[in-house]
């Protein structure tokens, strides 16, 4: 019994792993889309999210199924309800991606106001810190999933950087270059967003494995140091 519990758990990581590797797909398609202004490869991001929304469905299902007839205690049960929290914040990440990718086909049409440089950063950062975040989950690494969270300084950084330059360098000196200004600026913050939930990713992590919980509560990183 307890071997195909194991299985069944393996089997549940797998999932995981394999939406976790769509949304970071999502996210590197959808700022490619953007910087080579192909409005093909954002359509891809677009209609590939109903794939990654069955998926997670699928998990859900799974884990519940778990929850119910294995009735796990302890480490285990703090796996299950972590990879199911998980599944709903790559869901969030890929729809975000999904977001850019509309973006991307709203400014395929025209020159890109300026050549991108910050918000490929960002996205770097992006997919760095939702990596990373999957990496602490499958390893049950508490110091890595330490590192992602404050990684988030330098998303909020660079996010920043493409406020102030997109409004004040553009927008402020000329208004007509708004309509290629905003998207640019959503699509910031939407990459913005995805490090958000790759944090909260990572402090799902510690809470499995430490049961310490520190979403919301970034001071707490800094305890047990």
């Amino acid at each position: 019994m307890k071997r195909h519990f194991d299985d069944d758990l393996r089997l549940l990581k797998n999932e995981i792993l394999k939406l976790a590797a769509l949304a970071e797909e999502a996210i590197r398609k959808s700022i490619e889309a953007l910087k080579f202004q192909e409005r093909g490869l954002a359509q891809e991001v677009i209609d590939n999210d109903k794939r990654i929304d069955e998926l997670e469905l699928t998990i859900e299902e799974a884990a519940l199924e778990l929850l119910a007839c294995r009735q796990p205690v302890a480490i285990d049960l703090r796996f299950i309800t972590t990879g199911m929290k998980i599944t709903a914040e790559l869901e969030r990440i890929a729809d975000l991606a999904e977001n850019i990718a509309q973006r991307a086909q709203e400014l395929s049409d025209a020159p890109l106001l300026k050549p991108l440089v910050d918000i490929p950063k960002l996205a770097d950062v992006a997919r760095k810190m939702v990596k990373g975040a999957i990496d602490a989950f499958v390893n049950h690494d508490e110091g890595l999933a330490r590192n992602i969270i404050l990684c988030d300084n330098e998303a909020d950084t660079l996010r920043n950087s493409v406020y102030d330059e997109l409004i004040h360098d553009y927008m402020v000196k000329d208004g007509n270059t708004a309509p290629r200004a905003v998207p640019l600026l959503l699509v910031a913050r939407h990459l913005e967003r995805i490090c958000d939930h790759a944090g909260y990713i990572a402090a799902d992590v510690i809470y499995m494995v430490k049961a310490k919980v520190v979403k919301h509560h970034p001071e707490r990183l800094k305890e047990e140091a």
